[in-house]
């Protein structure tokens, strides 16, 4: 399936153009994943618990189709595909940082102001660097 890339013209803000690449339920936590390191399918359906073969395929091949991830195809038998960040994705999970930096300060602050029982619960999963 081609994905249909809109015109500059036809987003109303930045946000807007950024959201129509990172929506979803499932692209930020792979960006995160590949921000760690180069990863195989395997690896990253590994790395993003919850998330379907389907899916993760499906947004893999968006985020290539944006620029986003880059697909290496090694000539192996039996054949190896791994999955990076771009330049452009790099930047893009740069830009995501701040996001994350207040996803956890905000998860935080809840469990302080939830009083005592919050004091010394488990972190939230997947609130590592980001």
């Amino acid at each position: 399936m081609t994905r249909i890339v809109r015109r500059p013209g036809a987003f109303v803000c930045g946000i807007d153009a950024a959201m129509d690449v990172i929506g979803g339920k499932w692209k930020v936590l792979i960006l995160w994943a590949l921000n760690e390191k180069t990863c195989r399918f395997g690896e990253l359906r590994r790395a993003v618990p919850g998330v379907t073969e389907k899916v993760l395929s499906s947004h893999l091949k968006e985020l290539e189709d944006d620029g986003i991830v880059h697909r290496e195809v090694y000539a192996e038998v039996p054949p190896r595909v791994e999955y990076s960040l771009t330049p452009l994705g790099l930047s893009l999970n740069a830009a995501l940082e701040p996001l994350g930096a207040w996803g956890r300060d905000h998860i935080y602050r809840g469990a302080e102001e939830a009083g005592p029982e919050g004091v010394g619960a488990e972190p939230v999963a997947g609130l590592g660097k980001r």
